[in-house]
């Protein structure tokens, strides 16, 4: 029988918080052929479904997690909390694009193939959310009130928030010819007429600064899912592809 890898990642931890994990999953490895070669994770994609809970059950093998929670996304603005794990063979039923809470060893999971996946954490190391941000989200601020409802729900103050921006579409590949239609005035700031591109990374920054978070809080994995396709799936690059997950959990109590 052939012998497969297993699904690669990118780690990152945020300064100060020993508790907190984030995985950005990249392509390499795993079991998917063809244009989701690679480790596809997404059942909605038309890849083999064995072959995506195989590299789904990978994912969670090579991080050490037991629990995971994922939703059904939907290119919106809605949050979820406390969402309850669902195993590597089950698609995700639940609707949004969000998802927050503040229990250890459960991991918050959003996909993605060029969106940005926005994962953010209390400096109190108990609560954690996890965003999907799509050119949608940004379109309807899903940063500012995400970021806004997450620590209503839980007594916190944004200006103790950190955020992580991992990879997804760079300014030099996020490509609009329908701009007034799509976006609007409010947002010609970010959009370059001539190469007719937006710059979505320097947006959600804009964003997470209006939803009260400090400059020095807000990092990011500047890594362009189009430019980099054989790293990472990318739906601009090709539209029949796979998705990568995005990751992060408490280890344990702070």
């Amino acid at each position: 029988m052939e012998k497969h890898q297993d699904v690669s990642y990118i780690s990152f931890a945020f300064p100060g918080l020993e508790n907190i994990r984030c995985a950005f999953q990249t392509r390499p490895g795993g079991v998917s052929s063809g244009p989701f070669g690679g480790g596809n994770i997404a059942f909605n994609t038309g890849d083999d479904p064995a072959s995506v809970t195989a590299n789904r059950a990978s994912l969670r093998r090579v991080l050490g997690l037991t629990a995971v929670a994922e939703l059904e996304q939907i290119h919106g603005d809605r949050l979820i909390f406390e969402p309850e794990p669902i195993p590597p063979e089950a698609a995700p039923s639940v609707q949004g694009d969000g998802l927050a809470a503040s229990r250890r060893g459960i991991a918050l999971l959003v996909r993605t193939a060029d969106c940005q996946p926005l994962l953010l954490a209390h400096k109190n190391g108990g609560h954690i959310a996890a965003l999907h941000v799509g050119w949608r989200g940004n379109r309807c601020s899903f940063p500012i009130s995400g970021v806004r409802w997450f620590c209503q729900r839980y007594g916190l103050d944004p200006a103790d928030v950190l955020a992580v921006r991992g990879p997804s579409l760079s300014p030099a590949k996020a490509e609009f010819i329908n701009f007034d239609r799509e976006w609007g005035p409010s947002f010609r700031r970010w959009f370059e007429p001539e190469s007719r591109t937006m710059d979505l990374w320097g947006l959600t920054k804009a964003q997470l600064l209006e939803a009260g978070l400090p400059e020095r809080q807000i990092y990011s994995l500047d890594l362009c899912t189009a430019e980099n396709s054989e790293l990472f799936f990318s739906y601009r690059t090709k539209k029949t592809c796979g998705r990568q997950a995005n990751l992060i959990w408490i280890t344990h109590q702070p």
